[in-house]
């Protein structure tokens, strides 16, 4: 199959370049966009004037598009393909000036062994045609049988935090006495085949990021929980062959409760806001002067988490940090706040503009001002 090339734009170095222009602020909330009512959903997003949302579209698990093997892969209308929640998400978001990013995400159990959805496909060419057959689907130009025009999509990134075990297992192999990274060799396949599957529908204008990183790795492959840090991650799906992109995602989040959006990280080869620098130098060192997506970034609050939370005061003037930090970077296109609201059980992430109870924070007022400042 033909593939479009992309043409390298060279770029005046980092130091003298101007500014990102038209920084993209947005929301990350699957959950919500999932299983919320519209209206409670999508209100506040315009109240914020937000005009980006990212949300996992799932290749495979409970909520995967794929319910069985298809028997024409890259066709959207085979009868193994259940679309209609995501067709919902994109109409919803379109008649509310929303658009919508889609993480392709998660293996389907006929495409990987039986194995849960964090393993990778045996064969890549099964999401290359899954992801033609979506981005087919939201070209803009596809039309389903009850005549509804589906909205297009133009943002799109391959995986979710492949770095860590609860995006890809498994993380390191043993190879006679040495341990490769696994998870980085698998997500080049990933990488590449989502990339392609895009690229293949001939559609102009749609940008695609890799990467996805979480932002610290124990490089421990004999640990509990082992994982890789996202340099030395970076570096081994470049050796692996991912190419193609358009863009390298991470998700710079904090460490503890101390760390301001300036505060560089502390562990050894963590990337945070604080020092995306080590980052970006090491995308351009591998792959030139990509742009660099922050698809996932966010400050718990206490009340009620009080382990990482820092207080509603405090949280809302880190939103006005982070957005500064990124608006001045001339790498930089996009920051993506991690959630809208608060999720039900105080266990899990509590980083959202609102709480469950429904209480605005002061966070969501400065949200609201750093999407207004141009």
């Amino acid at each position: 199959m033909r593939v479009l090339l992309i043409a390298a734009v060279a770029l005046a170095c980092a130091s003298s370049a101007p500014a990102a222009p038209g920084l993209k602020g947005g929301i990350t909330d699957s959950g919500a966009a999932y299983f919320h009512e519209p209206g409670e959903f999508y209100a506040p997003l315009q109240e914020l004037g937000v005009k980006l949302i990212r949300v996992h579209l799932n290749w495979g698990g409970r909520l995967g598009v794929v319910k069985r093997r298809p028997v024409e892969p890259t066709d959207p209308d085979d009868r193994a393909y259940d679309w209609r929640l995501y067709d919902r998400i994109v109409l919803q978001a379109d008649r509310h000036g929303i658009e919508v990013l889609f993480t392709i995400f998660g293996t389907p159990p006929w495409a990987n062994g039986g194995a849960p959805p964090t393993r990778a496909p045996r064969n890549a060419d099964r999401l290359r045609e899954f992801a033609y057959a979506a981005a087919t689907r939201y070209s803009g130009e596809y039309v389903r049988d009850d005549g509804v025009e589906l909205p297009r999509v133009r943002y799109w990134t391959a995986w979710n935090e492949p770095n860590l075990q609860i995006g890809l297992v498994p993380q390191w192999r043993r190879v006679g006495r040495a341990w490769t990274i696994q998870s980085a060799a698998d997500y080049a396949r990933i990488c590449n085949a989502v990339v392609d599957g895009i690229r293949t529908t001939m559609l102009r204008g749609s940008r695609i990021a890799c990467g996805v990183t979480a932002a610290r790795g124990n490089n421990n492959p004999s640990g509990r929980k082992p994982s890789v840090s996202p340099l030395a991650f970076l570096r081994a799906m470049k050796k692996a062959g991912a190419r193609g992109f358009d863009a390298y995602a991470h998700h710079p989040y904090y460490g503890a409760p101390s760390e301001t959006p300036a505060t560089p990280s502390p562990g050894r080869g963590g990337v945070t806001l604080g020092n995306i620098d080590a980052l970006v130098a090491e995308v351009t060192r591998l792959y030139g002067r990509k742009r660099i997506w922050l698809t996932e970034y966010g400050y718990q609050t206490n009340p009620p988490d009080d382990v990482f939370g820092v207080s509603w005061e405090t949280q809302a003037r880190y939103v006005r940090e982070s957005f500064a930090i990124a608006r001045r970077h001339p790498r930089i296109d996009m920051l993506l706040w991690f959630l809208l609201r608060d999720e039900p059980d105080p266990a899990r992430w509590q980083s959202g503009l609102i709480s469950a109870a429904g209480e605005r924070k002061p966070s969501f007022d400065a949200f609201r001002d750093a999407l207004a400042t141009r």
